[in-house]
């Protein structure tokens, strides 16, 4: 017969084994295995690209009447922007593709839709849509202009006209059609067709064995894999955009959300951004290193971190391309949210999309003015969009409104969100 202290210890090493059984279960990350990509190395893909720029600027110098060599150096611009996140790059870009368009009266599609996809990367998508009409007119590679037409379009809000060009380029065996295909059902709110046709693109991806598009198929699928809880895979894929090019700043900070949002590893997701930020200055990362930091109630961290945030969308050469970052921090201050309502009137006149009106909603909300933020919730959000943050936004709006009944439908879809929205958010939504 057992004494009662046997009894107890086995009970004891029961809750010990599912207790480590439950670490497992959140653990899916391994830092032997992406430490080696955070190490400081040469980057050889970056050295290539400033020896392109070299060549190409040299022989330039030589051959001025050479307009094509302006858009060999704006390609090799856009690169050094994607490597190193130093928009400086991206205006110069543009700056030798107008050149071009100008030399060729802007009657060559080639060259409309480069300056275009220069725009878009601006967030300047009205003027992208007016390149792409011109491309669209000249009728060369009109496949192509399809393509990015219905990307514009989605941008701006316009999903009929989206729809039009989806079906114009409808090809299955595509990875640009599928690729496509994916954010439009993701677009609808069908994450499991999104998930089926990015997995399929990136198959074909493979099968081309194209590094760069297989690191833009791995890093997308990656995403959607978070979306639906799949965390395991979502890691999977980010790892495998780092073996094909191990400074892929995107890739590390998808680990580093899930180490923060998943594991709750606040601490190690912030060694992770910092490795990141020792060569690649992109302002987003420090607001989320300051979100980490106000997780971890490091108030001086987090305000040091929003600083710096601050100081690089300060560069007049960002244009609007932080304007939704800059909306969520004005409206938290009474001081300055009259500045978010400003800043979401802006993009909503530049970008009418269903994100867009949330924020301008959320702005209306933190002024004070409830009945007017449910108003356009109501009349442009509802329905246009499943974003998880839109989602928490109208569920704090319904309560303000009084419609607690409508808060509450919403707060079961929120809670199974927490890995997208953030630990940060989680007691906000055990409130509603």
């Amino acid at each position: 017969m057992m004494t009662l202290t046997t009894k107890n210890i086995i009970v004891l090493i029961c809750l010990m084994v599912m207790m480590s059984c439950h670490d497992n279960n959140k653990t899916v990350t391994d830092p032997t295995t992406y430490n080696t990509y955070l190490e400081l190395v040469e980057n050889d893909a970056l050295q290539m690209v400033n020896n392109d720029l070299l060549f190409w600027e040299k022989k330039l110098e030589k051959e001025e009447g050479q307009f094509p060599y302006l858009a060999k150096i704006a390609a090799c611009h856009s690169q050094l922007f994607n490597a190193t996140g130093e928009v400086v790059h991206l205006i110069q870009a543009e700056k030798n593709l107008l050149e071009v368009n100008e030399r060729t009266n802007y009657n060559h599609a080639g060259y409309l839709r480069t300056l275009a996809r220069n725009y878009i990367s601006q967030h300047r998508f009205k003027e992208a849509l007016q390149l792409l009409k011109k491309a669209e007119l000249n009728g060369e590679n009109i496949s192509a202009t399809y393509k990015m037409l219905f990307d514009v379009q989605l941008e701006l809000g316009n999903a009929a006209d989206a729809k039009k060009y989806l079906e114009r380029i409808k090809n299955f065996s595509d990875f640009d059609y599928l690729i496509r295909l994916s954010k439009w059902s993701d677009h609808e709110g069908n994450l499991d067709a999104a998930i089926k046709y990015m997995e399929k693109a990136t198959a074909i991806a493979e099968s081309s064995n194209i590094s760069t598009t297989m690191q833009w198929a791995y890093t997308n699928l990656a995403d959607f894999y978070g979306h639906a809880g799949e965390i395991q895979k979502s890691y999977n894929h980010y790892i495998k955009a780092l073996e094909l090019d191990p400074n892929d700043a995107y890739a590390k900070k998808g680990i580093a959300w899930i180490v923060y949002s998943y594991e709750r590893n606040p601490e190690e997701a912030m060694r992770i951004l910092n490795s990141i930020t020792t060569n690649y200055q992109v302002p987003d990362l420090y607001l989320l290193k300051a979100e980490i930091a106000e997780f971890l109630n490091k108030e001086e961290d987090q305000i040091e971190n929003v600083k710096t945030y601050q100081q690089l969308v300060s560069n007049e050469l960002y244009g609007d391309m932080y304007n939704a970052y800059n909306i969520e921090l004005y409206v938290n201050e009474k001081e300055t949210v009259n500045m978010a309502i400003e800043l979401a009137q802006k993009e909503v006149q530049n970008r009418p999309t269903a994100q867009s009106y949330d924020l301008l909603a959320w702005s209306y909300y933190n002024k004070g003015n409830v009945k007017k933020a449910l108003s356009i919730m109501e009349d442009y959000v509802v329905g246009y969009t499943f974003e998880p943050l839109a989602m928490y936004h109208l569920a704090i709006i319904y309560k303000a409104n009084g419609m607690d009944e409508k808060a509450k439908e919403l707060k079961a879809e929120l809670e199974a969100s927490l890995y997208e929205l953030g630990p940060v958010m989680e007691q906000d939504i055990k409130r509603i």
